[in-house]
């Protein structure tokens, strides 16, 4: 019988992203970074080749810039990934501008099998080329012969005992027709959309050979410490079973710190569940999760505060100052726009396994759809709802808030159809007497 091949996976060394390809870039494989200019092909092209480059592992990165690469270099070096003492080390830069000159795709080609020839890296970058391949021959001629020289060097990369990296602007349509797409074993393909004024930038594994990856569209942000990803939250069948298991043995109940409202909940709040408190401003929302968070510190559970209407200065005014200033209780700043509900679940849950929280609460619903991009906010309630399922699956029970007009006519639980996602809910109320 034959035994099954094992590939190592090489860890990206760009947060989220490993999580996307289903646990890191196959060795030796092919890979194509896709995408229209300024969706930071190049930054995640450098953030893995800084992570991966050491004396063992050298990497060579080709480009055809019409600067050099000290230029380049200049503005990626603000980045902390970046490592000036792996240059001319384990990084080596080949401008191949002066190839291009006379138009020549075949020299191009022979330059590169000679410099990989000669280094044996372990890693091959070739940046984006396109544009400036493109302006050298124009007409229905030169795009032929620039799509037969992508096509030898996709072939070209594969045949080499290293792990590659091809970066081209690419757009949709082109890619379905694109003999490289074919050859290539990964494909990362990055987007950046512009909706009412807030700029959203994602990336989807079109393809990754020989693993499962995450499916989908993937939120990812350039900050100053490069590329982040936040991958989207996807609850699997098993996982929610398993989490539905280990909650129904447990009768364990959490106590509200709010006198008389543990009788009203027959004990106190289950384990894992996710409680709506709604009302009209001013009705005492936010000091009732106070005091949700302020008993779980006293029975030794710390909690979590994520919110999205008050300013940290704001909370720590209030009775939950001396409980941060401690440690007991942990608040993440939310009020910047923009925001994802995978990039804020992301930090929810950094902050909950550091801080071992048993307790969060969300304040408020309707401040976090606020806080959204306009992209992301037309899918609130089907997001809100992947997040929710997440939390209360690592057993953690949540207190969420949200504004209610008091009408005195009807009776509603949720001023956006979120009520669904609460398995219990308290209405605060005002009463003229």
């Amino acid at each position: 019988m034959i035994e099954k091949l094992s590939i190592r996976r090489l860890a990206t060394g760009v947060p989220g992203l490993d999580n996307l390809l289903g646990g890191g870039l196959p060795e030796f494989s092919f890979n194509l970074i896709a995408g229209t200019p300024g969706t930071g092909k190049t930054t995640l092209a450098h953030q893995i080749m800084f992570s991966l480059a050491n004396a063992d592992n050298r990497a060579l990165f080709f480009t055809v810039l019409g600067e050099p690469a000290l230029k380049m270099l200049r503005y990626q070096q603000q980045f902390p990934f970046f490592d000036i003492s792996k240059i001319n080390t384990s990084i080596r830069f080949i401008n191949l501008s002066a190839d291009l000159m006379d138009g020549s795709f075949d020299r191009i080609l022979a330059r590169i099998d000679e410099e990989v020839k000669d280094y044996a890296p372990s890693l091959v970058f070739v940046d984006s080329f396109r544009s400036v391949v493109r302006s050298a021959k124009q007409g229905e001629q030169g795009g032929l012969e620039l799509q037969r020289f992508i096509q030898q060097l996709g072939m070209q990369m594969t045949s080499w005992q290293a792990t590659t990296f091809l970066i081209g602007e690419y757009l949709s349509p082109e890619s379905e027709s694109s003999p490289v797409f074919t050859v290539a074993d990964g494909i990362l393909s990055l987007t950046q959309n512009l909706h009412h004024n807030s700029m959203v930038r994602k990336m989807h594994v079109v393809k990754i050979r020989g693993q499962a990856q995450a499916l989908g569209l993937h939120t990812f942000r350039i900050s100053n410490r490069g590329i982040e990803v936040f991958p989207r939250v996807i609850i699997e069948q098993g996982e929610a079973v398993e989490s539905a298991k280990k909650l129904s043995v447990s009768d364990e109940r959490v106590s509200m710190g709010t006198p008389g409202l543990d009788a009203m909940l027959g004990g106190g709040l289950p384990v894992g569940y996710s409680l709506l408190v709604v009302g009209p401003s001013g009705s005492g929302k936010t000091i009732l999760a106070t005091e949700f968070l302020a008993e779980g510190v006293r029975r030794g559970e710390p909690g979590v505060i994520a919110a999205f209407e008050k300013s940290p200065s704001q909370l720590l005014s209030t009775q939950l100052s001396s409980l941060v200033k401690t440690g007991k209780v942990g608040v993440i700043d939310t009020r910047s726009l923009d925001l994802s509900i995978d990039e804020t679940l992301h930090d929810l849950i950094e902050m909950i396994d550091r801080m071992q929280a048993k307790r969060l609460v969300i304040d408020s619903l309707s401040g976090f759809e606020l806080a959204l991009a306009p992209e992301f906010s037309e899918d609130f309630r089907g997001s809100l709802y992947r997040m929710i399922a997440k939390l209360t699956g690592m057993g953690v029970t949540i207190l969420m808030t949200s504004e209610l007009e008091d009408r005195f006519t009807d009776l509603r639980f949720s001023p956006f159809g979120s009520a669904f996602l609460a398995d219990a809910i308290i209405v605060q109320r005002y009463t003229e007497m």
